[in-house]
């Protein structure tokens, strides 16, 4: 049986194990096409020979930049590492002067696109990088190569023997990735992977997600230049699951369609979804709402392995028989493991998902770490709501004295790219340190508690964990998005984005008349009734760390606005230049 050291060792493996008639699987123009484990080699081989008679080398550098999860972007993969070549993904949602500096930095030689709009980015600054000679995109452009011509170059396998050659060469410890790191501050940095780095965090996740071999689906649309979802899609190819792969704003409608077993998904997502089940309950009527929400006050007491006694349990089960069976039918109805990390998810999230039998299973890792550090495995004792889980094998965690975590293991990167002394600053006696603050309890659950470098202190000289604040104050129906400010002010403060839909739902019941998201966020009443819900969020925090004043944003936080990571987390300090004026207003600057 082939032995997996190396990533393009996945599909070969799987091909031994138990080929898959639909191996990769993306919809065009409406119709589900797929390429079988095979045809996935063989294409993969193809891009390797026109790859090299495009005259690339081992340690040549390849960017993709595709706009969502596609068939292309896998064959790419395995036909760029194959030959020692490095792959390197782009945020396709990052600025042109991102694009430009990452092209630069990573010396890239050729770049391959997935559509128009990405294309268009490339073009206004490829004069700016000298190393790229040429671009190709996977959809057809009247004004771009296509990636066919690469495929048909490769028709000819008069030189594969020179692509086992290649393949012989690479080394498990070989760089085999340049993940620049969408970064919340300053230019994003190099993270280089190794081909061991990533294998093994695959090879140590498998024991913790219950996935069935061979007779699995997978729904994939979290960015693949992200090494989580990336990881995972290795992970799924090892577990020989067909991969179907969906744009992330159509994930309820091909979920239906799919009906996957397995995915994975970032907090903010399951937010999105708790609210949207939620406001439809809101609008039911009757026994039919009473039922609805009876259900949800079961499902946010929930506690894994029956720990809430009998009584609960046979509740559990009738709700799940009449509510929480809809909810799943919504995503397919087969899911049964959802793979959650990137930020911090509210327990009450955790809760209700796995009471409706979603099978959300919290982990924690980063871009160095490959991803997963630790994640939680609903078998053998092993998920405690509230924790990020216990730590893989073969992975070292050791709490600090100011509380920081450091990871020691096969999955800590190489380092920074083009950059020494950064990586002398994390990586120190072979543990890197995480910049995240967390502890360990008594049974060996990691616990997060904040980011390092987030916690902030005010004049008074108070610690203040802002993480926490804002999973707190996300449970309010009123608020989408918030942001704790006040490093080095007299109070914690806020800076909030309604959820604009549900207050204007909220203001027509109580006839109070609103136009724009302008006038919303400065209507009196409106204001008011947020001081309510910041006054209930603020309970259960100690004094100095209370929100003591807020106020309303009026534009939707997007990554697109520059608001969000593309994983959707906060960059605290664009969103409060952008808001600097309302920031001030707060603190009478």
């Amino acid at each position: 049986m082939q032995k997996v050291t190396r990533l393009f060792d996945f599909p070969y493996y799987q091909l031994e194990k138990n080929a898959l008639e639909k191996a990769l699987i993306s919809k065009k123009d409406d119709k589900w096409i797929s390429i079988s484990t095979q045809e996935y080699i063989d294409k993969a081989n193809a891009i390797s020979r026109g790859l090299l008679r495009l005259g690339i080398k081992p340690n040549d550098k390849i960017a993709l930049i595709s706009k969502h999860n596609r068939t292309e972007w896998n064959i790419m993969d395995i036909g760029i590492l194959q030959l020692g070549a490095q792959n390197v993904p782009i945020y396709p949602t990052i600025s042109e002067s991102d694009y430009a500096y990452v092209l630069n930095h990573s010396e890239a030689k050729y770049c391959f696109v997935s559509c128009d709009e990405v294309y268009e980015k490339v073009k206004s600054i490829q004069n700016q990088v000298i190393s790229l000679k040429e671009v190709f995109s996977f959809d057809v452009l009247t004004n771009c190569k296509n990636w066919e011509e690469v495929l048909e170059l490769g028709k000819d396998t008069s030189n594969q023997d020179e692509v086992e050659k290649l393949k012989e060469a690479v080394k498990p410890d070989d760089l085999a990735t340049l993940i620049y790191t969408s970064g919340t501050t300053g230019r994003p940095k190099g993270v280089m992977l190794s081909h061991d780095n990533l294998v093994s965090n695959a090879l140590e996740s498998f024991k913790r997600i219950p996935i069935e071999i061979g007779n699995s689906k997978a729904l994939s649309f979290l960015p693949v230049c992200h090494v989580y979802e990336r990881m995972l899609i290795y992970l799924y190819q090892y577990c020989c699951t067909s991969i179907y792969f969906a744009p992330i704003d159509q994930i309820s409608e091909y979920a239906q369609e799919v009906q996957p077993n397995v995915m994975t998904a970032v907090p903010r997502l399951l937010e999105k979804v708790y609210d949207k089940i939620i406001a439809k309950g809101t609008s039911l009527t009757g026994i039919k709402k009473k039922l609805f929400f009876w259900a949800v006050e079961i499902g946010l007491r929930y506690e894994p392995y029956g720990q809430n006694g009998w009584w609960y349990e046979q509740n559990l089960a009738l709700a799940r028989k009449l509510i929480f069976s809809k909810w799943k039918a919504a995503l397919g109805g087969n899911l049964s493991v959802m793979a959650s990390g990137s930020a911090a998810l509210q327990p009450r999230l955790a809760r209700i998902f796995n009471a409706a039998e979603f099978g959300v299973m919290e982990g924690y890792g980063l871009t160095e770490t490959s991803p997963v550090v630790s994640v939680n495995d609903m078998r053998n004792g092993g998920f405690r709501i509230g924790t990020v889980g216990k730590p893989l094998d073969r992975t070292e965690v050791k709490i600090a004295e100011d509380g920081e975590i450091c990871i020691k293991g096969p999955q800590v990167m190489l380092g920074y790219y083009k950059d020494e002394a950064k990586t002398a600053e994390v990586i120190i006696d072979g543990y890197f340190h995480t910049g995240d603050i967390g502890e360990i309890d008594a049974d060996g659950f990691l616990k997060i508690t904040d980011r390092k470098k987030e916690m902030f202190k005010t004049s008074g000289g108070k610690y203040v964990a802002p993480q926490l604040l804002e999973n707190r104050f996300k449970q309010s129906r009123f608020i989408d998005q918030i942001m704790v400010v006040g490093e080095g002010e007299k109070m914690p403060a806020a800076l909030i984005q309604p959820d604009f839909d549900f207050v204007k739902n909220w203001a027509k019941i109580h006839n109070i008349e609103i136009g724009t998201n302008k006038e919303l966020v400065h209507n009196e009443q409106v204001i008011a009734r947020f001081e309510e819900e910041v006054t209930n969020a603020n309970e259960n925090f100690a004094k100095w760390e209370k929100i003591k004043q807020f106020r309303l944003t009026p534009d939707i936080w997007s990554i697109e606005g520059g608001h969000l990571t593309p994983t959707m987390k906060l960059k605290r300090k664009i969103v409060k230049e952008k808001y600097i004026e309302l920031y001030n207003d707060i603190y009478e600057h």
